[in-house]
């Protein structure tokens, strides 16, 4: 069974210790690594853009970039194995390839993590569309020239700025990722039309109190918005205490889901490379296997093929139409 993973941070590693980590190496210290991927049957791995807030207002578009050159000098350095995905007809074409050979190529989808590195430019947008970038999540946890997120205590919403990023992201047929965004902001998000989103790494605020999960109404607008919901591994957004985190924990927030009616609209984030703590039996991409073999036991092969990639791919494939 194919796996769709729609959210990991290792371009973040790979900038901050260039020689510590390697994505092909096949003992790799990386969570998410290519022959991680090709043991867990890896069919196409987002890759996030992520500007810690450390690095000064003025520095954040060089970070990004940096990132960016990482990705095609560390990940896409071998074609025949990696191949980034920008459009319908290279999702597709990828498709048709693992068709014939399960263990040919795998697909990367290119995102950012937090619109800071704008610099409240709107040409930095569309520079980093013409980089490859096809998602983007307008906030960390902290307010910019965008939006508020969901650590800010005032709880604002989308900025002037933000609803101009916004309008140039419909036109350019970006993917709006909506895990990170304050309340208000969200459902200011929700409004806009014709706007691909998801929570690429989200769970349930009804399971797990912390306020980087989604709410029951939030998870039921982005249901009728035809947008996808990723179950995260985040050991304290699968439950409290965070160090009793395991497999069983993760699949209730998927049930839950379903509850709402959101069956369709599973996919997996798992935030691998970007988390120390770990879910147990989910350290990995390699657990992925375990994973989907737990799920199995609970639900019908073809829902859980839904969950691991059939969904997502239908979602991206719609996005970037």
């Amino acid at each position: 069974m194919w796996i769709i993973d729609g959210h990991c941070d290792v371009l973040l590693k790979l900038w901050n210790s260039p020689d510590e980590h390697d994505f092909y190496e096949e003992n790799s210290t990386l969570d998410v690594s290519y022959h991680g991927l090709c043991s867990a049957n890896g069919f196409i791995q987002n890759f996030a853009v992520f500007v810690p807030p450390r690095i000064p207002v003025g520095q954040r578009f060089l970070a990004a970039a940096q990132q960016i050159d990482i990705f095609y000098q560390k990940v896409l350095q071998d074609q025949s194995k990696m191949v980034l995905i920008t459009n319908r007809e290279e999702l597709d074409r990828l498709r048709v390839v693992r068709e014939i050979d399960d263990h040919a190529q795998m697909g990367a989808i290119l995102s950012l993590e937090g619109a800071d590195a704008l610099q409240g430019e709107i040409a930095y947008l569309r520079l980093f569309h013409r980089l490859g970038v096809r998602s983007m999540g307008l906030t960390w946890n902290y307010a910019n020239e965008v939006a508020d997120g969901v650590q800010e205590v005032r709880n604002g919403g989308i900025t002037r700025f933000g609803h101009q990023v916004l309008e140039e992201m419909k036109k350019l047929k970006m993917i709006c990722d909506v895990s990170h965004l304050s309340i208000r902001s969200f459902w200011d998000v929700m409004e806009y039309t014709d706007l691909a989103v998801m929570a690429s790494h989200s769970n349930t605020r009804a399971l797990c109190p912390h306020v980087r999960n989604l709410e029951d109404d939030q998870i039921r607008a982005l249901i009728q918005k035809e947008g996808m919901i990723g179950v995260t591994f985040v050991p304290y957004f699968v439950h409290q205490p965070s160090n009793e985190s395991n497999i069983s924990h993760v699949i209730r927030h998927i049930e839950h889901i379903c509850e709402l009616g959101g069956a369709d609209h599973i996919m997996f984030g798992s935030d691998f490379d970007g988390i120390e703590e770990k879910v147990t039996g989910l350290e990995t991409a390699k657990q992925y296997t375990q994973f989907i073999h737990m799920l199995l036991q609970y639900y019908p092969s073809d829902l859980v093929e839904k969950w691991a990639w059939k969904r997502s791919y239908v979602f991206y494939s719609k996005a970037f139409s």
